[in-house]
């Protein structure tokens, strides 16, 4: 049911960090648009809401699937728990099944597609969590595992006593934060055949015209390539993580029609090798060797 780690698809996905409960028409709008750009997969997190508060992203989905049912047909639901302010972070069996149980509500289905643990709480012996992971696909409350955030012994910690696959692993990845693709992030993903969700892959809006001079030099490549292709710098951006082999989603946040119908067109960009390594160098700020 969810394929991610199909390898040679690109795909793209819808993210609600930035949501709040009440923006129902505005949310509307941009899962029809997003959905009829073929975009199958939505993410969202027990702590999104804003100013809505703890819960508030996912209660706005409930309340989208409930007026547009049929908006979400094919489609499946990503969510994280496991941050607890008071912790910060807390893996302990009873406190993520407040998180899944809230979650259901919230969320107003009968199981969670994909469920992440969103930071890795280091108080928390992956056997445990395991454990705990292994209960809600058993119960039915889960469909599939994912990790969130975790270094690359942390995964493979979890591996280690996970009966259940660990089909994805949400990580901050683009061309202003590429250190997964040199860390051995994604080497692992690609090894164990874990499908990876970029998060922030526009750097967090920091590509845009107005970031910080660390990024110029990206910047300046990724207008340079975007000239180039005829397309806006920030579907070079979605190029670049589609272009690696290892299977990457990038997670796209924004609310406005217009900057997803330019993201959208990374899809169809094809990068040579060596823009796509002008990216690599300006972020590194050093020419390969």
């Amino acid at each position: 049911m969810i394929a991610l780690t199909e390898r040679g698809k690109k795909r793209l996905a819808y993210g609600f960090w930035r949501y709040h409960e009440g923006q129902v028409e505005e949310a509307l709008a941009m899962v029809s648009a997003a959905r009829e750009a073929g975009i199958d997969h939505l993410d969202t997190a027990d702590v999104y809401g804003g100013v809505s508060g703890y819960g508030g992203a996912e209660r706005l989905l409930g309340t989208l699937r409930k007026q547009a049912p049929k908006l979400f047909d094919g489609a499946f639901i990503a969510t994280k728990g496991g941050i607890d302010v008071k912790s910060p972070y807390c893996s302990s069996q009873a406190y993520l099944q407040e998180c899944v149980d809230g979650s259901l509500s919230r969320l107003g289905v009968a199981r969670i597609d994909l469920f992440y643990i969103h930071r890795p709480d280091i108080l928390t012996h992956p056997a445990e969590l395991a454990a705990t992971l292994d209960g809600f696909v058993a119960a039915g409350k889960i469909a599939a595992v994912g990790a969130s955030n975790f270094t690359v012994g942390q995964v493979d910690a979890l591996k280690r006593y996970l009966k259940a696959p660990l089909v994805a692993h949400q990580l901050q990845l683009s061309p202003g934060h590429i250190e997964p693709i040199f860390d051995g992030t994604l080497d692992q993903a690609m090894r164990e055949n874990i499908a990876i969700a970029a998060w922030s892959p526009l750097a967090g809006g920091r590509l845009g015209a107005d970031g910080p001079v660390e990024l110029q030099a990206v910047r300046q490549v990724l207008v340079r390539i975007a000239a180039h292709h005829g397309v806006a710098p920030s579907a070079i951006a979605m190029a670049f993580l589609l272009k690696h082999p290892a299977c990457i989603t990038p997670i796209i946040g924004t609310q406005k029609p217009q900057r997803l119908t330019e993201m959208l067109a990374g899809l169809t960009v094809q990068l040579s090798s060596r823009e796509w390594y002008d990216i690599i160098e300006a972020a590194r700020g050093h020419r390969m060797p």
